[in-house]
């Protein structure tokens, strides 16, 4: 599943093609995604003045100028193409701008999904309204985990993939991140102590932000708008590694199922 490092690659893609641009054609090519097209898609962006565009945890945003935001989200497949030579089956939703450019969201699964919201209740929108602080805003803060995680016995692994308490972390990353702070993925949320979250900050904020500057981690599906591949996944330390010598002592990195996932860590640093 694309995650947030991917997301904000797509975007920042997007931006080079769509910021300013006037929709001349917003053409959904089927019903549905994960859940129905907007009914007012096409009567509500065709026309409009992209203004800005933005992320919120793992969601898209194309804000326009007439106070409604197209919410974008990859699912488990999804990616934009621009300009693409023709378009596929697998070509849901397709934009075009003034001066011809043709974006279509690619999406073979169709778990991704297409909303619009206004953007003065964007902050209200249900898929928002709980979540917690972005990963690489100054609201999380050591401080902020030992608030949101007292007193919880679930795994720290868990806990730091719930949309409440970190907004877009997903399992590479919380993977990585948990092998940089030296933190034992199955321990207790409740009993990681004060240093090892001081620790866990600038950890969980140092690979998002190398994530997205390596354009994320392509594994299956993911690519870049552009089509560019994602090469984050060159840097992994324990990500999809099993068997292999961890990269700071040699030890074997393991793999275990938690919460329906893979978890990989290294059993000597992580503790």
């Amino acid at each position: 599943m694309p995650e947030l490092p991917e997301v904000e690659t797509t975007v920042r893609g997007l931006a080079r093609y769509l910021d300013g641009a006037k929709l001349a054609r917003v053409e959904p090519r089927r019903a549905d995604l994960r859940r129905p097209f907007p009914a007012d898609l096409v009567q509500a962006l065709t026309g409009a003045i992209v203004t800005g565009m933005g992320r919120r945890a793992k969601y898209g945003l194309i804000h326009t100028d007439r106070g409604r935001s197209l919410v974008f989200h990859l699912g488990m497949s999804g990616r934009w193409r621009i300009d693409p030579e023709d378009i596929g089956t697998h070509d849901h939703l397709v934009l075009e701008t003034a001066s011809g450019h043709v974006l279509a969201l690619n999406d073979p699964r169709r778990f991704g999904s297409v909303d619009l919201v206004d953007e003065a209740a964007l902050g209200e929108w249900p898929a928002f309204a709980a979540m917690g602080p972005e990963p690489l805003g100054e609201a999380l803060t050591p401080a902020h985990l030992k608030s949101a995680l007292a007193g919880r016995s679930a795994a720290i692994k868990l806990m730091l993939l719930d949309q409440r308490i970190v907004a877009g972390l997903g399992n590479i990353y919380v993977c990585e991140a948990l092998f940089r702070a030296g933190i034992d993925p199955r321990k207790a949320a409740g009993l990681v102590s004060g240093p090892a979250l001081t620790r866990l900050v600038p950890a969980i904020k140092a690979v998002i932000a190398e994530a997205i500057e390596a354009g994320g981690s392509t594994l299956r599906d993911y690519a870049q708008p552009d089509g560019q591949l994602g090469y984050f996944s060159k840097q992994f330390d324990v990500y999809d590694r099993t068997g292999e010598p961890c990269t700071r002592c040699g030890a074997s990195v393991q793999r275990f199922p938690q919460g329906g996932r893979s978890t990989w860590h290294c059993p000597k640093c992580q503790k």
